[in-house]
């Protein structure tokens, strides 16, 4: 297992960040340490992020050393193998309104909008962490033909359940946001409900294919 480095954060708080480069293995090792901390005495909440694990502990029944010990033992142990999540399908509309993007998406990967679509829905994704805004899931998976920088001048509002490309990732606004990935499609599925438990659709290790909804 790869070294495991820890940053403090003020008096109660610290995270854990393997070396890079972000893998799915890796990802699934700090799901596992996160588990295995969650049993540790003062330990308050825990937040997977990409590639780190943010800890925040009660200073008053736990101490930020032995948390780093405790956390350096549980990195050390073989990974188990990783639960499967669930499989999310998600219902997209492309090109057009609902994905303003996606010509010059094609454009910029050398492909043709139709080629861009069926490699997207072709994906395996996984979700890797939950963040930026409630139930935003950050997915790994995308295929590298399709990775494309995100947008010089990010957009004042991006309308819910938007689906853009940023970077090596793709994901889907649960709310209207201002935003700078590419917009290639949309879907009217609901990522964020507050009033349902859990509140987000998405969790980490789920699995999420996408499907072009007809013209």
């Amino acid at each position: 297992m790869t070294a495991l480095t820890v940053h403090p954060l003020g008096e109660a708080a610290l995270c854990f960040a393997p070396p890079a480069p972000v893998t799915l293995a890796q990802q699934q090792a700090i799901w596992q340490l996160a588990e295995g901390l969650g049993r540790v005495e003062g330990v308050l909440e825990l937040i997977p992020g990409m590639n780190n694990l943010t800890l925040v502990f009660d200073p008053l029944r736990a101490e930020g050393p032995a948390l780093e010990d405790a956390a350096r033992a549980l990195w050390a142990q073989p990974a188990r193998e990783a639960a499967g999540g669930r499989v999310v399908e998600v219902p997209v509309r492309y090109g057009g309104d609902a994905g303003p993007d996606l010509d010059e998406v094609a454009g910029h990967c050398g492909l043709t909008p139709d080629e861009v679509v069926r490699r997207h829905t072709g994906g395996d994704y996984v979700v890797y962490f939950i963040g930026f805004q409630p139930g935003f899931a950050y997915l790994g998976g995308l295929d590298p033909a399709l990775h494309v920088p995100r947008r010089a001048a990010p957009r004042v509002a991006v309308p819910a359940g938007s689906v853009g490309i940023g970077g090596a990732q793709t994901g889907i606004y649960p709310l209207a946001t201002p935003g700078g990935w590419q917009l290639i499609g949309r879907t009217a599925l609901a990522l964020f409900d507050p009033q349902a438990e859990p509140p987000t659709l998405l969790a980490p290790g789920d699995r999420v294919r996408f499907v072009a909804e007809p013209a």
